[in-house]
Parts: structure tokens; sequence; C-alpha cells
């Protein structure tokens, strides 16, 4: 099992818009990440993303690079503050390749609970827009498949 764990890329500010939707260079950065990693031929069986807006556009431009069998949608559990172990216990019912575009600090968090068993170990530096690809082995652990940010990509 493939898990894909993305950041929303840049909102704007509350003050231009109190819901925080994608900035001009936010639509650009997860824009040019999904085109990268279009090469991948990535096949999920749907794109999850939280509630707030930032997450669905991101997952929006996602899904137009990105094979996804079902559908992308809404779910809970993905906000920001929300507790990472709704999403640990998910997964390990989960056997199929899913995306989830959520928010910091739940991902961070998230992804230490899956890869240590504590969810305050942080052991990946997530980026607005950057998609990070956590892997499953046969025997049920975990490990980091690959990363990409914005930042990283000409």
């Amino acid at each position: 099992m493939l898990l894909y764990l993305v950041q929303h890329a840049e909102a704007v500010s509350k003050e231009e818009d109190a819901a925080r939707s994608l900035s001009e260079k936010g639509i650009q950065d997860i824009r040019k990440v999904a085109k990268h990693i279009a090469g991948l031929n990535i096949k999920v069986s749907q794109i999850l993303h939280s509630n707030k807006i930032r997450a669905f556009q991101t997952a929006l431009v996602l899904a137009d690079y990105v094979k996804v069998e079902e559908k992308i949608s809404e779910t809970e559990g993905l906000a920001p503050l929300d507790d990472p172990q709704i999403w640990f216990e998910r997964i390990s019912n989960i056997n199929e390749d899913i995306m989830l575009v959520g928010h910091l600090p739940h991902l961070s968090r998230l992804s230490s609970l899956i890869l240590t068993g504590d969810k305050d170990k942080n052991v990946i530096d997530f980026k607005m827009g950057g998609v990070v690809c956590l892997k499953k082995s046969e025997d049920g652990k975990w490990s980091v498949e690959w990363k990409i940010t914005p930042e990283e990509i000409e």
C-alpha cells in the first residue's frame, strides 16, 4: 500500500479571504508538483481532503494529474488540530493506495505516528504543496518512499 500525504498549497491570508482559498503562487506550486508526479503514473482509489477550501482546491488540481479510481471527497479527521489516531486507525484497515490532502500540524503528527509510533516525534518536514509517499511493506512496517516539494522542481 502507498499512502500519499499532501500539505495544501499556499493560501491567501485571512484578511484577503476569510475562507483562505489558494493564492496564485499556491495554484502554480501545486500544478508544478502535480505535473511532476504525473510522470510517476500514480493511481489511487481516492483523494480525500479536509473541509477547508485550500485542501479541496489542492485536491482538485492533483485529481487532474493523478489517476483516481473512485472519487475525490471531503472527509473528517484531516483538519489541522485533529487527532492523528483517527487516520492511523483508518489506514490500518485500508489496503489500497490513497491520497490525503490536509494541514499541519496534523500531517506531521500522523506521519510520525505511522513511522515511529509516536505522534510527537517530528520525522518529516512538510512544505506547502508538497507530497510525501509512504509505503507499507508486506510485514506491515512503513517507510518513506519519496518526498517532493515545489521548491525541488525547476
